[in-house]
């Protein structure tokens, strides 16, 4: 024992750090395990939609959403999970639902929202549509209106 003692007193940067990376490590499990969302990854997200009518949650902004999103994937604004305004996703308390953003990181604020108002099997994609993109998954992109030719005045 006094051998740890004089470790630490030798090497107290050391020993701090270690100390700060337990106390990070606890609180992150501690964190994980009362949440009330799940994280999981595009394997375990595509078994969720296709097995048990997951439904996609894309809390990402109007225009990312056009740039790309998932199949059948609803968009919602984190400001309408926030104001309660769930749509058509009030019907599915019961079946899965998987937040997704650009980076999963505002997915986790919106997937505790939705738990809190009775969802009961929430979850975020880990690392959110980069993970997505980087498995090769397809994306649906919106549709471009074309652009309407300009008519040459007729001239006499």
């Amino acid at each position: 024992m006094q051998e740890i003692f004089d470790f630490v007193q030798q090497n107290m940067i050391l020993s701090v750090v270690w100390a700060g990376l337990i106390v990070a490590l606890v609180m992150n499990i501690i964190k994980s395990s009362t949440a009330g969302y799940k994280e999981v990854d595009t394997q375990a997200m595509t078994l969720l939609i296709n097995r048990e009518n997951g439904v996609v949650v894309d809390v990402r902004t109007k225009d990312e959403f056009k740039k790309g999103h998932i199949t059948d994937s609803v968009h919602i604004l984190p400001s309408e999970i926030k104001d309660g305004s769930f749509g058509s996703l009030e019907n599915k308390k019961s079946d899965p639902i998987i937040v997704v953003c650009k980076t999963g990181q505002t997915a986790v604020d919106n997937a505790n929202l939705l738990a809190k108002a009775g969802f009961e099997k929430v979850f975020v994609l880990k690392h959110g549509l980069t993970s997505w993109s980087d498995a090769n998954l397809p994306l649906v992109r919106a549709k471009k209106e074309p652009r309407k030719k300009k008519q040459k005045a007729l001239t006499e």
